[in-house]
Parts: structure tokens; sequence; C-alpha cells
């Protein structure tokens, strides 16, 4: 199973810009000494729901200030940029950091940064699997030319080109954006705002698509998708959950509702309370025995082993650098198989062990 983080350099009300930022520099570099896998990098735009407006501009940073850990957006938002100069970055930072990066591209959402970048709302639908077959041209070809309804422009050589093409993953949150990232084999990321069962009805219907579209056997069945959540680890889940009580409702009322439509009509937004008591449901919010248990049924459930986990819900940098550690330290052991046994089976004996003192 591959552990990694989620950052989106939230900025909590009455906290700088500033101290937002460095808290996710600061986590990430913690999971790299905490021997994590990877950490996920979130993009927006105006809001202070997260800060960084260029997650390539983040990720080369941090992959000059980590050694071993791979760093990938989460995501990287295709209709508000054009794809050869998100290819050109891709290359790039996959070749400098020796393979470590890895790309995630999404739609973004129906957001007044169409409107500022120019894509408008056909950016958003009819033209982004123009987008992101440009792009994966870009990433796979020694030279490319378009020819489509949004980019036209003669045959160019692409420099640099990579010697082996980066990873790229494709965030889903519809059907229609499943079908289109199986048909080009290109692994998901789900977002944590939906459960096990949804996640899997996702996988397999990607698989469904996917084999449909002659990707062989080993493609589908060895996909790396990656599931989105939340992780707070503390010595019991009360404690757990009360951190993210007393800081999420916060950060997501203060951050969502700064959001402004393309079209300027009022959007409902998730009530925060009740999205964080989602969220502790849903993820590894708990005891290290608890958050293994739930890393373990998602995997179980869905299929997928790597996870991008939210770790900063707390807002504080010193709480944000030590759940990171205890994720590391606590609950990875757990998630180790022991003698054949699944990891589900470790976590269970870990708890019952502690129990009996």
């Amino acid at each position: 199973m591959r552990i990694g983080t989620f950052v989106l350099a939230g900025q909590y009300p009455g906290q700088s810009e500033r101290d937002a930022l460095e808290r996710a520099v600061r986590s990430a570099v913690a999971a790299d000494e905490a021997g994590l896998d990877t950490v996920w990098l979130g993009e927006h735009h105006f809001v202070p729901y997260g800060l960084c407006p260029s997650a390539t501009t983040l990720a080369a940073l941090l992959l000059g200030r980590t050694r071993r850990i791979g760093i990938g957006t989460a995501i990287s938002v295709l209709s508000t940029t054009h794809p050869v100069a998100l290819g050109e970055q891709t290359a790039l930072l996959h070749m400098l950091s020796n393979g470590r990066f890895t790309l995630g591209v999404g739609r973004g959402g129906p957001w007044v940064d169409l409107e500022v970048f120019g894509g408008g709302a056909e950016a958003l639908e009819r033209d982004f699997p123009e987008s992101l077959d440009l792009l994966l041209r870009w990433l796979r070809e020694p030279r490319v030319a378009a020819d489509g309804e949004r980019y036209r422009f003669r045959e160019v050589a692409v420099v640099p080109a990579p010697p082996t093409p980066p990873p790229v993953v494709v965030a889903c949150t519809s059907p229609g954006t499943v079908r289109l990232a199986a048909h080009r084999g290109l692994p998901m990321l789900l977002g944590m705002h939906i459960g096990d069962d949804e996640k899997a009805e996702m996988v397999a219907l990607w698989r469904t698509e996917a084999s449909a579209a002659g990707h062989p056997r080993d493609l589908v069945d060895g996909a790396e998708h990656v599931a989105a959540g939340v992780a707070q680890v503390a010595d019991t889940t009360g404690e757990a959950v009360d951190i993210l009580r007393r800081a999420l409702p916060r950060w997501l009322s203060h951050g969502l509702a700064a959001h402004r439509t393309l079209d300027g009509r009022p959007r409902r937004m998730r009530d925060a309370l009740a999205y964080t008591e989602l969220l502790c449901r849903l993820h590894p919010v708990g005891d290290p025995a608890r958050c293994a248990d739930r890393l373990s049924a998602t995997a179980e459930r869905t299929g997928i082993t790597r996870f991008a986990l939210l770790v900063e819900g707390s807002g504080d940098t010193a709480t944000t650098e030590r759940n990171v550690r205890r994720l590391a330290a606590d609950v990875l052991p757990l998630l180790r198989r022991v003698d054949g046994g699944t990891a589900a089976q470790d976590a269970v004996s870990s708890r019952a062990a502690r129990a009996t003192g």
C-alpha cells in the first residue's frame, strides 16, 4: 500500500498566506523524511481554500527540497492552461527529478477562472478531450502538430523530450471522465467526497471501458488509481475527530464561499460541519488501528492501494507535521503484511493487543 499526503495549502481564518504556504512546504519535507510515498499538490485560483495557483511550480520547489519522495499534482487544471505549456513543464520536472514527478490533470470547476484565463465554458466540457490528447502526444512523441477545434499549429519539436513518458493520472468525478481516462489507459484520481462503494463503481466502470478500448490485461489489472482522503492520527478516535471538528469547518466555510461561478449565478456549497463529519467517517481519522482499518477496508472494497491523504486539517503547522510523522510511524507498520496476514488483520491484532494491555 502506498500512502502519500494531499496538500492544498489552505488558508484558515486569521492565518496569513505566508503561514499557510510555509505549512504546506514543511508538511511535504516531513513526508519525505518520514518515508511516505508521494506528496500530491492541489491547484486553485482566487480562493483561500487553496493558495497554490500552480501545482507544477510548487512541485518544482518541493522536488528541490526533498530527496526521495514522489511529487504529483492533484491536480493541474487543464481547462485553464495550454496543454503544450503544461507538457513542457512536466517533461522538465520528470527529467530533472529522475522520474519523481507525476502529472495529475483534471477539468476543474465552472468557476470565474475560465473567464480570467480565456477558456470559457467550452474549455471545461467540449475542449477537455482535445486538450488531454494534445498533452499526451506532447509527452510521448518527438514532434507534434495540432489541427483541432481549439488548438491549431504547425509541427514543432518537443524539447525537452523525456526518454520515457512521465506518468499521468486523471481526476474523475463523473462517468464521462471515467470513460475518457479508461479509453486512454490513464489511471484515475478519485475525490475525498465519495465513499468506498462509489469509488468501487468507478473502478469497475474504468476496467470495463479500458478493456473494451483494447488495452492489454496487464494495464487494466495493474492500473494504479489514487484515492484522495483525509487523515488525522491521534491517541484516540475522539481526539482525532475533535481536532478536525475545531478547524475544518472554519476553513471549508471560509474557502468554499469565496468561489465565484463563471455565469455569476450562486452555487450551493456543502454544509461545512456536515461535510467534516462525513470526512471523519469515510477516511482514516482516529487512533492508528482505526486509521489502518479504514485504509485496508477501502483497498479491499475498491482495489485501490495508493492514497493521497489531506494531513493539514488542523490548520496548525506543528500539528500537521506531527500528523505526518504519526501516519508513517504508527499507521504504516499496521498496513504491512505480517506472517501472511492481511493489512486489516494486522491492524485488528495490534488493536487487540493494546486493549489487553
